[in-house]
């Protein structure tokens, strides 16, 4: 059953008839030109599966190296040179095919490319299909920082396909399911108990994609509400600020997948929130529990602190001279623009150092 929502001029579709749906896309989309953006692993896995469909026909395959470390400005040259040097017009349509990589860069490139042309979403990972490709963000790393470059430009379209979710393996499907958890950790008890009773070890595919709907939901709310960052919308950034320095510190190591930084960056933030903003501490203890089981915690040591306080002061959301966090006072209870100081940050790498419970 097919299920659509607007949001600004953006419509997100859940689709179990891709071919059909990506069509009717199309037809609504500045299309002189299309051309199909993937990384390494989409290219092989999932290009495939679409590329012989006919609204696709004389489409431009456009391939970029795989992983976030290739989420950069040389990278986003190529795609722009791609694009130019296949003849591409204001009026040309781009459809990036992949996880939060390929559609944060691909949208960059989409909306910069002669000032703006269509593109469209197609998320192959949980990841990208709960979080990255919905609601507008994109952009690339730059100066070790995570996004530090970017525009808020929606997609024409994002069409989910839960079909997609076969191609991944455990840690793919992981570091989406943590983006969700942020959600329900936003959202209501109902949502989070339904997420800390799903079985990450063993998960019910068909399950998931129901609870993906679920998921979106909560972001479509929450981005209608406030699309450009200035208010309400800090709430998706909960497990971010501590979890974009785990993941930049990890770049210069041995890079983490981005929901596994966030499931690491909520072990700190819950801390905070029930050591500051009233979180009961045992919905934070089982929540970090849960976490701990199915994530791990970040290797950190004493001697990283100085540099992951550093990547929190330069993270966007840093306000003035403290780190600027989103904090819970409960499941639903959000507390934005929570100012830390650096002795604050220390007492909550502490926590996840000593093994988070």
């Amino acid at each position: 059953m097919k299920k659509e929502r607007i949001i600004m001029e953006q419509r997100i579709i859940l689709t179990r008839h891709l071919s059909q749906d990506l069509a009717i896309a199309i037809s609504e989309c500045e299309h002189d030109r299309i051309f199909i953006l993937t990384d390494d692993i989409t290219r092989q896995q999932c290009l495939p599966v679409v590329q012989d469909y006919l609204c696709l026909r004389g489409a431009t395959p456009i391939s970029i190296p795989a992983t976030d470390s290739h989420k950069n400005l040389d990278v986003l040259s190529r795609v722009w040179q791609a694009l130019q040097q296949g003849g591409a017009t204001r009026h040309s349509l781009l459809i990036n095919l992949g996880g939060g990589m390929v559609t944060d860069l691909g949208g960059f490139a989409a909306s910069t490319f002669k000032r703006g042309i269509d593109f469209i979403n197609i998320p192959t990972t949980l990841l990208a299909m709960v979080d990255a490709s919905v609601g507008g963000k994109t952009g690339v790393n730059f100066g070790g920082l995570k996004n530090e470059i970017g525009v808020f430009s929606e997609a024409r379209y994002v069409i989910l396909c839960t079909d997609f979710l076969q191609t991944l393996d455990t840690e793919n499907l992981r570091s989406g399911y943590a983006e969700m958890l942020k959600h329900g950790l936003i959202a209501d008890e109902a949502m989070w108990s339904r997420l800390m009773r799903f079985d990450l070890g063993s998960p019910d595919l068909a399950q998931l994609a129901d609870m993906i709907a679920e998921s979106v939901q909560v972001k479509e709310r929450v981005v209608a509400a406030d699309p450009h960052e200035q208010g309400i919308r800090k709430a998706l950034n909960l497990g971010h600020t501590f979890g974009h320095a785990f993941e930049s510190l990890a770049l210069h190591r041995r890079p983490v997948l981005h929901g596994y930084a966030v499931a690491h960056g909520l072990i700190p933030e819950l801390y905070l929130s029930a050591t500051r903003t009233g979180m009961p501490a045992d919905k934070m203890r089982q929540t970090v529990s849960y976490i701990k089981e199915y994530y791990g915690t970040p290797a950190i040591t004493c001697d990283d602190y100085p540099e992951l306080i550093r990547l929190m002061h330069h993270d966007k959301k840093t306000i003035g001279s403290g780190i600027n966090v989103t904090l819970l006072g409960g499941i639903g209870d959000i507390h934005i623009d929570q100012i830390l100081t650096d002795d604050d940050a220390r007492e909550a790498l502490d926590f996840v150092r000593e093994g988070g419970l």
